[in-house]
């Protein structure tokens, strides 16, 4: 584990050095342009590359080293951060250079993290492989949890120039730890037989992580059953800053959000000292029921306390599920196909978020909002319970995604390939 707690570390300060600059560009474009739609644009320009890049990147992260597959994709991310902090400073700064950036950033993370996930299971013996997936959810939760907050201080003090260059330093931090490190060569390690997928075509590579995937029954079904839960979960995450500041204001928002961002961290750090539970997989049904349930709440009471009781509960579960998913993955997809199989998921989970937060405004617009506004059946029966207006077009929405969510989870449940999954899928890494 050593060898991968300095990895995670480096990773840990390189992730928060981004997350400041995320945040800072955004506070920054929509500021400097007003515009909703500029704003989107940023997330938009960092969603497609994933979509369009990862088959590609899976193969590369496959056939290459792991470790230069992470430096050569945090030098290159390095690159174009202080080519956008120098065009700020000379005032040569469009904001279409802000949106290349974006995409640049996103295409060469496209080839981390299958990197950074896959180079995990080769590093950390199998028993230790949820501490160390908790440990990669607390790195993501911590950067949830200070980033808003470390970022306004900073903007006030080191401006949006200092930010980016202290994201620039973070990028040496994780270079440093992974030039200090060697990572086992993907041949060492025992695994199925899979070298019978002929590499005379980087076509025939991409399409064999699909081919691995859709062969076996149980990773197909949690391939499905996540991106359909995740798709929910974004609509939730999208309109959830919306339908707080409806009921009440911005300060409270801050302390339900931080409250939120605790919870997080609590789980990841329970799963990186416990290990989590040996069925995984009923350990990511028992919490995506919860998440659900806890949706329908906020949908259903209004009330300030259950609000941030329910959006803990919820963000205590996220790592729990994220975490079981992806030690599922690693132990049923040898290591040498496991950079395409990622490459995949990824493409397809990008795919589904961007589907989420293009549906989410015309969904809320068009559809719920207007059924409880005007005299419909709805507005009159449920308007009884989460009243009528924009928020209770905002509340109806927040039920009808809970419920899908808990029917997804309890049909998923049903289908034994994927309840089974655990059991009837053998392991292909060895217990060290």
């Amino acid at each position: 584990m050593s060898v991968f707690i300095l990895i995670w570390f480096g990773q840990l300060v390189s992730i928060i050095g981004s997350s400041l600059t995320d945040f800072a560009l955004g506070i920054w474009v929509y500021q400097r342009t007003g515009s909703i739609t500029q704003f989107t644009l940023i997330t938009v320009s960092g969603t497609l590359p994933l979509i369009v890049v990862s088959p590609l990147a899976g193969v590369l992260v496959d056939r290459w080293n792991r470790r230069w597959a992470m430096i050569l994709s945090d030098s290159c991310a390095a690159l174009a951060t202080v080519a956008i902090a120098l065009l700020i400073a000379t005032n040569r700064i469009e904001i279409w250079h802000i949106y290349l950036a974006t995409t640049i950033c996103s295409t060469f993370c496209a080839l981390q993290w299958p990197a950074y996930t896959a180079a995990t299971t080769l590093l950390v013996p199998k028993q230790h492989l949820s501490r160390a997936s908790g440990m990669m959810q607390l790195a993501g939760s911590t950067t949830q949890l200070i980033s808003p907050v470390l970022g306004g201080v900073l903007l006030g003090t080191i401006h949006i120039e200092g930010i980016i260059l202290l994201d620039f330093a973070t990028f040496f931090v994780s270079l440093i730890t992974l030039f200090l490190v060697r990572f086992p060569e993907i041949n060492t390690v025992k695994t199925s037989d899979t070298k019978q997928v002929g590499r005379s075509s980087i076509l025939q590579e991409i399409t064999s992580g699909c081919a691995y995937i859709t062969a076996r029954e149980g990773l197909l079904g949690l391939l499905i059953f996540m991106v359909a839960n995740n798709f929910f979960f974004n609509i939730f995450n999208v309109l959830f800053t919306p339908f707080v500041l409806s009921i009440t204001s911005t300060n409270v928002l801050g302390i339900i959000v931080s409250i939120g961002g605790i919870g997080s961290v609590a789980s990841s750090l329970l799963i990186s000292t416990w290990g989590g539970s040996q069925q995984l997989i009923y350990s990511l049904f028992g919490f995506q029921l919860l998440g659900g349930l806890c949706i329908l709440f906020m949908g259903l009471y209004t009330s300030i306390p259950l609000l941030t009781l329910s959006i803990f509960l919820f963000s205590f579960g996220l790592p729990i599920i994220y975490g079981c998913n992806q030690v599922i993955w690693q132990r049923k997809v040898p290591p040498d196909l496991q950079g395409r199989a990622f490459a995949v998921r990824s493409m397809i989970g990008s795919l589904f978020r961007l589907l989420a937060y293009l549906v989410s405004g015309p969904l809320m617009e068009k559809i719920f909002q207007p059924l409880m506004i005007s005299n419909s059946p709805i507005a009159v029966s449920i308007g009884k319970i989460i009243g009528t207006g924009t928020q209770a077009g905002m509340s109806l929405i927040f039920i009808v995604v809970g419920c899908c969510t808990m029917l997804t989870t309890i049909v998923a449940y049903q289908y034994p390939p994927l309840r089974l999954v655990e059991d009837e899928l053998p392991d292909v890494i060895p217990t060290n």
